[in-house]
């Protein structure tokens, strides 16, 4: 579902705007068919005519090589992702706010831990965000990519939230890879999923916190989230393990897992219970860490296809959990 965010942790140097296109023929050329396209798919005359003039080709500049040294696995990913002063922050946002998150996690079936902590990792509680007009970023990454559809495809859903009347062009604002708001939606999930959380009629994710959560809480539920469910645990295997068996194609119940030498992280039984097959996951290999995952974490690879992003996410959620906030 993710396809436009780039992996957490990877920061590139400065995108800028060019006041004209470095390729000015060709790329006004493919905006003359995007236009022509948006017109066929029935966006509005007024809002093409609106939109079109501001469009720019969005320069991206290489990431310096240092960018590019992501963690090499989970046990730096996550110190460097969920720090103890991100810990920090959510548990006191927990705190001042518990009674409103609570509100909106029974409305959704969402558990408020999960709610915050994917907010957190997103865009640290709304504090980093970056801020492009969403249609130069989406044309030019269209215009640029070999497979393109996928950009154009968010790109006309970027016209169609215009088309809406409830935002400006210069509003509508994302990262350098198309991501919106504080909950990073592409515009086609915004489309599908935002929501008005706090009743002022408007769904606004870059401004109004509720409207975020209600909205990252929203494409969970459709996600078949389960409220009575958690994500999954840290487990540890045998020395002879068939490796194989790690793998999301692969369910068994919690007894099944047993008998093949699996336990708890701290060495105890797992759970007796056989009333729900679950999945296990190696992210780094034999040698890294094991989970077994639940239908919830299958929620979150939904949101975005990247085992590092949901133990981040989950980790955070369990930091919250534990010790229990008063």
């Amino acid at each position: 579902m993710r396809l436009l965010v780039m992996p957490l942790l990877m920061m590139a140097s400065p995108a800028v705007l060019a006041n004209e296109p470095s390729n000015a023929g060709s790329f006004n050329e493919y905006l003359s068919q995007l236009k022509q396209e948006a017109i066929d798919l029935g966006i509005d005359k007024a809002t093409i005519e609106t939109a079109f003039p501001k469009i720019k080709r969005f320069k991206q500049s290489t990431p310096p090589k240092q960018d590019l040294n992501l963690p090499a696995s989970l046990e730096t990913y996550l110190p460097a992702t969920v720090t103890d002063a991100n810990v920090i922050t959510a548990r006191a946002i927990f705190k001042e706010h518990k009674d409103e998150l609570e509100t909106l996690g029974d409305k959704y079936g969402v558990q408020p831990r999960f709610i915050l902590a994917l907010w957190g990792i997103e865009s640290n509680y709304g504090a980093h965000l970056t801020s492009y007009p969403v249609l130069s970023v989406t044309a030019s990454l269209a215009y640029e990519s070999k497979e393109p559809s996928i950009y154009k495809n968010e790109f006309f859903a970027a016209l169609r939230i215009l088309d809406q009347k409830k935002m400006a062009f210069d509003d509508l604002r994302a990262s350098r890879t198309g991501s919106m708001g504080q909950i990073q939606f592409t515009p086609s999930m915004y489309l599908d999923y935002a929501q008005d959380g706090n009743g002022d009629g408007n769904k606004d994710i870059w401004n109004n916190t509720l409207d975020a959560l209600a909205s990252a809480a929203a494409f969970l539920k459709s996600s078949d989230w389960k409220n009575q469910e958690t994500w999954g645990r840290q487990v540890k295997v045998p020395q002879e393990f068939d490796a194989k068996l790690a793998s999301l194609t692969v369910k068994k119940t919690f007894s099944q897992w047993s008998n093949l030498g699996l336990t708890r992280f701290d060495g105890s039984a797992l759970p007796a219970r056989d009333d729900m097959s679950v999945s296990l996951i190696m992210p780094d290999g034999p040698s890294g860490r094991k989970y077994l995952i639940y239908d919830n974490y299958r929620s979150l690879l939904v949101w975005n296809r990247s085992d590092y992003f949901a133990i981040s996410v989950t980790y955070l959620s369990e930091r919250l959990k534990y010790p229990p906030i008063k």
